[in-house]
């Protein structure tokens, strides 16, 4: 045995393990299927502009110990997620809001705006929500629903509202206040210099190799460490033999654009059904001041998202945490306990939809249980 601990991934929870492990004074190995570290964190820096190559990540955490453990390898900058919804044209602004309110029905006052959800609601005639549909009705009524999460959440779960768990939507901020920064987060922000800079920064004296396709090597590599942390899909760890777990895969449509502002923000959601892209993002945006500094910067980069469901062979991101899927979950996760040498950890380890400081502090428990 040549290591302490092979490493299956190089995205958060894997390089949170890394580095912790060669603190304690642990022989690491992190071994990467694609040929650069960091996950779907990964960004790539064209024309000083960070592109978010695997979609927009904004970290925002209320974990103290989180937070300051990242600061170690990063400085975040003041960037506020505050994104923009477009329906046919017309600009609503997110999360819901009294702006919201007032483009919608006009309303000027909390109380009225409650007041309008209110009688919404009771012509809906629901009492527990058993839905996304009813679950979002109830949040904000029936306009706000049709207009701006009816279309967008079909697009991104390829499924109707009614069929999509009530739990999904619970995520979505609602104020009653004229504040739009979409977190509630007592902390947040987007790496100096790109999250993959950071990562580089944990995964610092570890010997890294990329291009490595663990299940393909995986005997090989299971001879060289004591003990193996896997972040790949759990379901792929065991050869799909309990079947396929399901998930939302994302295609970019990424291009360069010879102006310097495409639509004045990082974020904009296209959320009538027709439209095919779910969002656009614009990367010059996430870099805090760049209506200022990015003077300089003549051209902009624009990334259009597709949501589609996914097949083997695709990058998987959305775990579908319905009934049928977390059943089929538990039955890897008992053959997973099984492994007496493997960790599983992780959004797809675990088979779990997680925020990025969550990835971190289930790393950081894993870590103080093990060194």
């Amino acid at each position: 045995m040549k290591y302490d601990y092979l490493i299956v991934g190089s995205g958060l929870y894997g390089a949170t393990v890394a580095h912790e492990a060669k603190k304690a004074g642990k022989t690491v190995l992190v071994v990467e299927k694609r040929p650069h570290i960091a996950g779907n964190v990964y960004t790539e820096e064209i024309g000083k502009i960070y592109v978010h190559k695997y979609g927009a990540h904004i970290f925002h955490t209320n974990h103290t110990e989180v937070w300051n453990f990242l600061r170690q390898f990063a400085t975040f900058n003041r960037f506020t997620n505050s994104p923009v919804a477009n329906y046919k044209g017309e600009l609503y602004s997110l999360p819901f809001n009294m702006y919201t309110f007032n483009k919608m029905w006009g309303v000027v006052t909390p109380k009225e705006a409650m007041e309008k959800i209110e009688e919404q609601k009771a012509e809906a005639g629901i009492t527990e929500p058993k839905n996304l549909e009813e679950q979002a009705i109830s949040l904000v009524g029936r306009d706000i629903f049709e207009k701006l999460v009816k279309g967008y959440t079909e697009k991104q779960w390829g499924r109707d509202c009614k069929e999509l768990p009530a739990f999904i939507i619970k995520r979505l901020p609602v104020r009653f206040t004229f504040d739009n920064n979409y977190f509630n987060a007592r902390y947040q922000g987007i790496p100096v210099g790109g999250y993959t800079k950071m990562v580089e920064n944990m995964l610092e004296g570890i010997e890294v190799r990329l291009n490595t396709d663990y299940l393909e090597q995986k005997r090989e590599l299971d001879a060289l460490a004591e003990k193996i942390i896997y972040t790949g899909p759990i379901d792929a760890y065991f050869g799909y033999q309990l079947g396929y777990l399901q998930y939302r895969s994302v295609r970019f449509e990424t291009e360069q654009l010879e102006i310097p502002n495409f639509q004045g923000n990082a974020a904009v959601n296209y959320t009538d059904r027709e439209t095919p892209w779910t969002r656009i993002i614009e990367h010059k945006w996430f870099e805090f001041g760049k209506d200022k500094e990015g003077n300089d910067i003549p051209n902009t980069i624009i990334s259009r998202e597709y949501s589609s469901e996914w097949n083997p062979g695709e990058e998987p991101y959305y775990p579908v945490n319905d009934e049928t899927n977390s059943l089929l979950y538990q039955k890897y996760k008992r053959l997973a306990e099984k492994e007496q040498k493997v960790q599983f950890g992780g959004r797809l380890g675990e088979y779990k939809y997680y925020d990025m400081d969550a990835v971190v502090a289930s790393a950081l428990e894993f870590c103080k249980a093990e060194f």
